[in-house]
C-alpha cells in the first residue's frame, strides 16, 4: 500500500522503535512507516488502517508492537475474533496486562459478556494501572447491560473515580457512561446531571454528551430551506411545552459519538448476586482497582 513520502517511520514511539531494532534496518523502517499509517488512520479511516496493519504483520509478525497494532486495527473494524487473537499473541510476547480490558471488550463483541465478566474478576485486573482499572470497570458495566442487568451495571460504575472532582483522561467517558445507564433506567433528572458533568470534563469532544443533554432538554436540529435558498444554514429550534418551536439562542456544540454500551451508574441497590459480582469484578477497585465499549 502506498505511503506518503513525508512519513519516515521516525514518528513512532521510542518503545516501539526499540522493539523494531531486532529487525534488519531496511525492514524495520518499512514496518515503522506502516505502523505510523495505522496510527494516523485508525480513527478517520479504520479500513485503510487495517490494510496497513496487515502489511506490517506480514513483514514482522514476531514483533509484539506489530501484533498489538494489528489487534487495534481489527478491533476498530469490529473484527473481534481477529483482534482478540492478535491481542493474545502480543500479551504472550510481552507478559503485560495492559491489553486485558480491550481483550474483555472483544469477548463482549463476540457475544460473550459472561466471559468479559470473568475477566473483570481475574487477578490481572489488580495489576492494571488506574486508567486500565477504570477501562475494565466500563467494560464490566457494558457486559452487565448486555445481559440485561441494568441495575448491576449502574452499581459497577460507582467508584471513587466517578465521585472525584479531579478530571482525568477517563473522567468524561466514565461520567457519560454513568449518565447513559441512568437514562436507560428511566432516571432522567440524574442522567441530565451526569451528562452535564461529562461535558465539563470533555475538553476534547470525545463524547456526544452535549447532544444527549440537548435532546433531554427538547432541543432539535433541523435544516431550514426557504424558497430557492439551497445553501441556507441549519437552524436550531427548541420545542416548547405547547408543541411549537422557537429559535434557540445558541446551538449545542457538536461532539463525537462514543460507545454508550460502556454503561453509567448511580446509587442503586443491586441484588445480592450483582453486588457479589461487582465486588469480584472490581474487588479493590474502590481502593485503587480499575470500549471507550460503549
Amino acid at each position: 500500500m502506498p505511503i506518503p513520502d513525508d512519513v519516515t517511520g521516525d514518528e513512532i514511539d521510542q518503545d516501539v522503535r526499540q522493539e523494531l531494532q531486532s529487525l534488519p534496518k531496511g525492514l524495520a523502517e518499512d514496518v515503522a512507516r506502516n505502523l505510523v499509517m495505522v496510527a494516523k488512520l485508525i480513527d478517520e479511516d479504520p479500513e485503510q488502517a487495517y490494510g496497513y496493519s496487515k502489511v506490517a504483520l506480514r513483514l514482522a509478525s514476531r514483533v509484539a508492537a506489530v501484533r498489538e497494532a494489528a489487534g487495534f486495527a481489527a478491533y476498530a473494524n469490529q473484527k473481534y475474533s481477529e483482534a482478540l487473537a492478535e491481542f493474545r499473541a502480543a500479551r504472550r510476547m510481552t507478559g503485560g496486562v495492559e491489553l486485558w480490558p480491550v481483550m474483555a471488550d472483544c469477548e463482549r463483541g463476540l457475544g460473550r459478556p459472561e466471559k468479559a465478566l470473568d475477566m473483570a474478576g481475574a487477578p490481572e485486573v489488580h495489576k492494571l494501572d488506574k486508567a486500565g482499572q477504570v477501562e475494565m470497570r466500563l467494560v464490566a458495566a457494558g457486559a452487565r447491560r448486555d445481559m440485561g442487568q441494568l441495575d448491576a451495571a449502574i452499581v459497577t460504575l460507582q467508584s471513587p473515580e466517578l465521585a472525584s472532582s479531579s478530571v482525568q483522561p477517563w473522567t468524561a467517558r466514565l461520567r457519560y457512561a454513568y449518565g447513559d445507564a441512568l437514562l436507560a433506567a428511566g432516571r432522567e433528572d440524574e442522567a441530565r446531571e451526569w451528562f452535564a458533568k461529562a461535558i465539563e470534563a470533555d475538553k476534547d469532544g470525545s463524547t456526544d454528551a452535549s447532544d444527549r443533554l440537548a435532546e433531554l432538554d427538547g432541543v432539535e436540529f433541523v435544516d431550514a430551506l426557504e424558497g430557492d435558498e439551497a445553501e441556507a444554514e441549519p437552524q436550531v429550534t427548541e420545542s416548547t411545552e405547547s408543541g411549537q418551536s422557537v429559535d434557540a439562542a445558541e446551538p449545542a456544540p457538536a461532539a463525537v459519538d462514543v460507545d454508550a454500551d460502556a454503561g453509567v451508574a448511580d446509587d442503586v441497590d443491586a441484588d445480592a448476586d450483582a453486588d457479589a459480582d461487582v465486588d469480584a469484578d472490581v474487588a479493590d477497585g474502590d481502593e485503587g482497582v480499575r470500549r471507550d465499549k460503549d
